[in-house]
């Protein structure tokens, strides 16, 4: 029986970002609706909350063997995905909930919260997309006005990755520097994107906006 590690592809010692990131991808691969089936669906949801829980010595009391696999050298590579993973959170939602945006542990707690998919969640951003459209083309309406770098209404906080905005004709460089960047001209440039948005009313960013437009 392979370890809840071989079933994600991670290595025993992966962090909880990776084991978190090859959850996503692994979910995606076994899907009944991509040709895989429930049994590894389920296999891959309970290898994920194992190793997040920390109790990997009861995954193998629970599927019959007490001796752990090696783990993830004998998997075979998983293939790159060209699309940027990207994970959102609402500022709504850290206002909300007492957070900080300076945590380490934000998008920890995030994932623990039980957030709606509106506040909290992830989707993927095809090669030279813009982070405000990809939103979009999930269904969700995420704040803007200008769509050409003219305002602040569509700004996001990057927390983890990098964006790599077109051009920007209103964010000070103190504003970038605190890792402020507008979504409709700002294209991931990073396999992984942590992003806070909706965060154009904090300091320095409310006399930037223009009336906002929703979709």
């Amino acid at each position: 029986m392979p370890s809840p590690f071989d079933v994600l592809q991670v290595d025993p010692d992966a962090d909880e970002e990776t084991v978190h990131r090859a959850y996503r991808r692994r979910v995606k691969e076994v899907h009944p609706d991509q040709g895989g089936s429930a049994r590894e669906f389920q296999l891959v949801q309970s290898a994920y909350e194992t190793i997040v829980d920390g109790s990997a010595d009861s995954w193998y009391e629970t599927n019959g063997t007490d001796e752990p696999a090696t783990a993830a050298e004998s998997a075979p590579e998983p293939e790159r995905d060209p699309n940027v993973y990207v994970e959102y959170l609402d500022y709504e939602a850290v206002v909300a909930n007492g957070w900080e945006l300076g945590d380490d542990e934000l998008f920890r707690k995030a994932r623990r919260a039980g957030l709606a998919e509106e506040s909290y969640g992830s989707f993927e951003v095809e090669p030279g997309d813009y982070l405000l459209e990809a939103a979009e083309e999930q269904g969700f309406d995420w704040p803007f006005s200008c769509r050409g770098g003219a305002c602040a209404n569509c700004a996001v906080l990057v927390v983890d990755g990098a964006l790599e905005m077109t051009v920007d004709n209103v964010l000070s460089d103190e504003l970038v520097a605190q890792g402020i960047q507008l979504s409709c001209i700002g294209t991931p440039v990073t396999d992984d994107l942590q992003v806070v948005y909706n965060v154009k009313d904090l300091p320095g960013l409310e006399e930037l906006q223009l009336p906002s437009r929703m979709n």
